[in-house]
């Protein structure tokens, strides 16, 4: 009797029980071949860190890049190829979600109107998708249906011009699609252009237009790649691949601008042969953030001034990663996962919440030529 009414008590007084057993869906997206087919899904625990085993929930064409839906009802992936249906373009795919089983049901699969499209993001009322086509060097808004199926593109910009590394430069590639925390404004980096562009984002019709002053100029040859804002939405991180940079910025909400505040080497000697930058997210504390690095197979860890949004390099950690693409920060914020691109795997990483600092897990599952990690709570 009394320990039944110590489980009441605790009931009643909001204290939650861990039930044993994976807390969220890990999803991958990837490129597909020999060793892929298309979107994994895999269980994860989020108190302890645990990755079950991944199996496939999707068979589509090299979804590289995933984003989820602000309901975590519907994922979409796009389709990093050159030649859906009768035009150069590449595609984007839209998919039913079951939370309990972690099924996906496939619901559409449209044009990106632009080849090589590699990153993708929905707009916080859940209603048009902007995805940003690398190949193509253009934007487009595509809008999502009642039912989840994704119709034509509602608005497209194409890019124009070139910069300075003649080989990597020589056009424009967009290379991520953002939206601000208040979903007035899209952000897109342009790896080609030196440029992240921000687009006033109409979200009753689906529309982008460019802002004024319409875009952020960064250093030449820099070759912006991702961005993230700071969760209080005063700061953003561009992570800049040709320079393995990490550019601090301060965000006017109100006009839609950036004004760059510092930028920090992702790690100390700079690029060499063969490296460069992928993936750049801010842990939800807003005390620190990371950025990947390929080639030399790292990924930098950087404390965030809270009162100026500069932030200082304070790790570069290594230790089983090969070539990380994307990685996400799982909903605890107390781990890291890291997909490895070039050795088919996905492995943790603990975060000190106290230095920010990363310490490897013994946590790490098979998934061929990984790319992109994405988290939804299970039901």
């Amino acid at each position: 009797m009394r320990r039944l009414f110590a489980l009441a008590l605790m009931f009643v007084s909001g204290v939650v029980l861990h039930a044993e057993g994976p807390t969220h869906w890990l999803y991958v997206g990837t490129y597909t071949g020999a060793k892929s087919k298309g979107i994994y899904r895999a269980p994860y625990d989020a108190t302890t860190g645990k990755i079950g085993e991944p199996v496939l929930a999707a068979d589509v064409r090299s979804p590289s890049f995933l984003a989820v839906d602000p309901t975590n009802n519907r994922l979409f992936s796009v389709g990093e190829i050159a030649d859906f249906g009768s035009r150069r373009s590449g595609s984007v795919s839209s998919f039913g979600m079951d939370k309990t089983t972690g099924k996906l049901t496939p619901l559409s699969t449209v044009s990106s109107v632009g080849s090589g499209p590699c990153h993708l993001n929905v707009d916080k009322t859940g209603k048009f998708v902007v995805v940003a086509n690398y190949g193509g060097g253009s934007t487009a808004v595509l809008p999502v249906r009642e039912d989840g199926k994704l119709g034509e593109a509602s608005s497209f910009i194409q890019h124009k011009g070139s910069s300075v590394n003649k080989s990597r430069q020589e056009g424009p590639h967009a290379h991520s699609a953002n939206i601000s925390p208040d979903n007035r404004f899209a952000i897109v980096a342009d790896l080609g252009l030196d440029r992240l562009f921000v687009y006033k984002l109409d979200s009753k019709k689906g529309q982008i237009s460019p802002n004024d002053p319409s875009s952020h100029q960064t250093a030449p040859g820099a070759g912006p790649r991702h961005f993230a804002f700071h969760p209080n939405g005063k700061y953003g991180y561009l992570l800049n691949e040709l320079t393995m940079t990490l550019d601090a910025l301060e965000f006017d909400a109100e006009k839609g601008t950036f004004k760059q505040i510092a930028s920090v080497n992702t790690k100390p000697d700079g690029p060499q042969n063969g490296e460069s930058t992928a993936e750049v997210c801010v842990h939800p504390s807003g005390k620190f953030v990371y950025a990947s690095n390929r080639g030399h197979h790292s990924i930098s860890a950087f404390t965030i001034d809270q009162a100026t949004g500069k932030h200082e390099r304070i790790q570069v950690a290594q230790g089983g990663i090969k070539t990380p693409r994307n990685f996400v920060i799982d909903p605890s914020g107390r781990f890291l996962l890291v997909a490895n691109q070039d050795s088919d795997s996905v492995i943790s990483f603990a975060i000190d919440q106290t230095t920010g600092k990363l310490s490897p897990t013994d946590q790490s599952v098979t998934v061929g030529t990984p790319v992109c990690l994405r988290f939804v709570k299970i039901r």
